[in-house]
Formats: C-alpha cells, structure tokens, sequence
C-alpha cells in the first residue's frame, strides 16, 4: 500500500526543514525548520512532529553531486534517515535532492519577492520539494 502522510526532511547541518505532504494530492506544505547542531537535532523535537502527524512514511531529501555521486552530506543525511528510522520505528526513504534548493528560492521569490527568503523558510520549501518529487517518483509521469 502507498504512504498517505509522508514527512518530509531537509536535513542540514544547522537548519532541518520539514514539509508535511499527503499522497491523495501528490503535495506537501511547509511546516517549519528546526535548528541542528553540527547536524544533530532536537530529537523529542522530531519525536513531536512524528506523533503529532503520524506518518506512513517519512522522506530525507539526499543531497547529492550535481553527477549524482555522493558527497559527504550525502552521508550524513543517509546516517539521520536511519537514525529516525530506528528511534522512531517508521519507515524511510530517501530522494535525491539536487535542485530542490534552487527550485525552493524560485518559488518564494515568486511569492514575494527577496524577502520572503528567510533560511527557514527555503528549508521548510526546499522540504516540500523533497515530498514532492518523492510522490513524483512514486506516482510515475
């Protein structure tokens, strides 16, 4: 059966976005970004978020290499899927992520312009983004 809530997680090494989307619309919205320190977060923070949403699935965007090898952060960002995974007991995928940040500022500058580009809020979208083209993925063209 196919996640119908699925987190979504921009992980970073000081900022984590997270995006909350339903597989019904294929969409996600932003919900916040948490602070990380040298990549760890809050965990009852994300704990919080996994009760309050209870979802099916959770999704970590990869940052890879634009020619798609991995990178350090790829690895990271690999070790914090799996720690959810095994603090929480929810299943997780990962998505390659290599334009969501790009594609992220787009998509708030078109809502407002420079200063609708807070840190926080590309995370949040750049999270979204991660959600989004997970369902993509899932859903075919």
């Amino acid at each position: 059966m196919q996640p119908q809530t699925v987190l979504g997680f921009d992980y970073g090494t000081k900022s984590i976005g997270i995006a909350i989307g339903q597989a019904i619309t294929a969409s996600a919205s932003p919900l916040m970004s948490i602070k990380a320190v040298d990549g760890i977060p809050n965990w009852d923070d994300i704990g919080k978020l996994i009760t309050e949403w209870q979802p099916d699935l959770v999704v970590v965007g990869l940052p890879l290499n634009m020619d798609g090898t991995e990178q350090e952060m790829t690895q990271r960002a690999r070790k914090f899927a799996n720690r959810i995974n095994g603090r929480f007991g929810i299943k997780v995928a990962t998505q390659d992520e290599r334009l969501t940040t790009a594609d992220a500022k787009a998509r708030l500058f078109e809502l407002g312009g420079f200063k609708a580009l807070s840190k926080g809020q590309i995370d949040a979208i750049s999270a979204v983004l991660i959600v989004e083209s997970y369902f993509e993925n899932q859903f075919g063209d």
